[in-house]
């Protein structure tokens, strides 16, 4: 931030006051860097867009400055809900990682009134969490839904976070509230399906909404012209049964279809594939579902990689075989609760939620590496957006 220093000045005193503002002026003048002497800013921006973020930072203010500013290509960075470690009170925060300053920092709340309220801790479930869930789309951190006292959906519309701009706003009402719901997005389309309202229902139950954040509308019309294109939920072909609203699922978005399970972890489970394009379902394959055994996460929708939570090892998808490769096996995935997957990286929450790991699945051998969360806080989910602008940096 720009931390110059306050001058006071006695009012009678306006010849004084005239020569320090001149002065100042001066000396702001002197201290302006050009990115790169001999260069129009604009070129010299251009030049040095091709330079990694992490050198630029170290060099000079300037190119630090740079590189986070709205005009510079955003790096990816850690977007995670946190919690106290130890209180058993219903706070979480917001918060990101940035790679290159390898300091955590707080989102802004959404801007709500009342303050948004989202339950963690009933005592009807003594023994987990009550998720809340999230997905990143089209470069937004959404969050679709979570439980508010007296256990009922805390959400009646989705929180849009986009990181460009630092700011939080409201998409479109839910046409059905939901909780403990399948959560998903395709191809810049976010999808809801199964869980629960405010209690049970076999309706809702079977149900699926869609919502294309592509339209870019607003209340009324994304686009003067064409007035039939409106922001909205819209109503998809519903599951054959309710056996997916047991859990928090994540529907993850791979080659334009979404495939989840409907039981986390290494329990026996049932697998589905919604295809996106034709609006219909299908059984997943056999060798898809016997290796989905802990968190799972697709790498620009063309990959998908899984944890078998239980050995601690990570695994890619061969469609062509139906089986998983093993990427590397290590006691730091074991226990692997959430994971994302950007920019050859993947990113997993440890076991006991108390780090990071990111995998980088490019490097020969694949190398790890793990971010510490801050002390006092424990991670409950991960996503991989770009860096958000720092204005005042």
């Amino acid at each position: 931030m720009n931390n110059s220093a306050t001058i006071t000045v006695a009012a009678a005193d306006t010849a004084a006051g005239a020569a320090v503002k001149r002065r100042k002026k001066l000396h702001q003048h002197h201290q302006y860097e050009s990115l790169i002497p001999g260069l129009p800013d604009d070129i010299a921006q251009i030049c040095l867009s091709h330079v990694q973020p992490s050198t630029l930072y170290s060099v000079c203010q300037s190119w630090c400055r740079l590189v986070y500013s709205p005009s510079f290509p955003p790096f990816l960075s850690i977007y995670s809900l946190l919690k106290p470690s130890k209180s058993e009170e219903n706070s979480v925060q917001f918060a990101n990682f940035d790679p290159i300053s390898a300091k955590w920092n707080l989102l802004p709340p959404p801007p709500l009134n009342p303050p948004l309220r989202l339950l963690l801790r009933h005592r009807s479930f003594i023994s987990r969490h009550l998720p809340i869930q999230s997905v990143s789309v089209s470069g937004n951190f959404i969050l679709l839904a979570a439980t508010t006292d007296p256990l009922l959906p805390a959400l009646s519309r989705p929180l849009v976070f986009n990181p460009l701009t630092c700011k939080w706003t409201s998409g479109p009402r839910f046409e059905t509230p939901r909780r403990w719901c399948v959560a998903g997005a395709s191809q810049g389309v976010v999808f809801v399906a199964s869980g629960i309202g405010s209690s049970y229902n076999p309706e809702v139950a079977r149900s699926v909404e869609k919502w294309d954040l592509k339209s870019n509308c607003t209340k009324y019309s994304c686009n003067h012209h064409d007035r039939n294109k409106v922001w909205k939920w819209e109503k998809m072909s519903g599951l054959k049964d309710g056996k997916f609203s047991r859990e928090a699922i994540e529907a993850v978005g791979w080659r334009g279809k979404l495939c989840m399970v409907n039981v986390k972890g290494d329990a026996a489970k049932e697998g589905i594939i919604y295809d996106v394009g034709s609006d219909t379902w299908q059984e997943m394959p056999e060798g898809m579902l016997v290796g989905w055994r802990g968190p799972v996460a697709a790498m620009e929708e063309e990959v998908i990689y899984t944890v078998d939570e239980s050995k601690g090892a990570l695994r890619k998808y061969d469609p062509g075989s139906d089986s998983w490769i093993i990427i590397l096996e290590t006691e730091m995935l074991k226990g692997a609760q959430h994971m994302a997957a950007a920019g050859s990286r993947v990113c997993v929450v440890c076991g006991g939620s108390d780090g990071i790991a990111v995998v980088d699945v490019t490097a020969e051998p694949p190398s790890l590496v793990v971010v510490e969360t801050p002390v006092g806080f424990q991670v409950l989910d991960v996503h991989i957006l770009p860096r958000m602008n720092q204005l005042d940096s």
